[in-house]
């Protein structure tokens, strides 16, 4: 647990991304997930860093999105479109 926690808060400093866009890209894991705990603590955080009601209603919006789309492409296996590099 030591070793994790150190590499959470090396992960979760300032860097190329903000601690915001962080917090609410772990939440969305943490939401795909279902981990009660983490979606508590990183939206607590993420709501510290300035994330507002409305961002979090997006998000939950994208987080479902991406689930349904993701599993439907997968069910069909879609092939992945040449002008993606399939």
């Amino acid at each position: 647990m030591k070793r994790t926690w150190e590499s959470v808060k090396e992960v979760m400093q300032p860097g190329a991304l903000d601690v915001l866009t962080k917090e609410m890209l772990y939440l969305a894991v943490s939401i795909t997930n279902s981990c009660t705990y983490c979606i508590a603590s990183h939206s607590a955080a993420a709501a510290k860093a300035g994330m507002s009601q409305e961002m979090f209603g997006e998000l939950v919006a994208v987080v479902g999105m991406a689930n349904e789309t993701n599993r439907l492409v997968t069910a069909y296996r879609v092939p992945v479109d040449k002008a993606f590099g399939g």
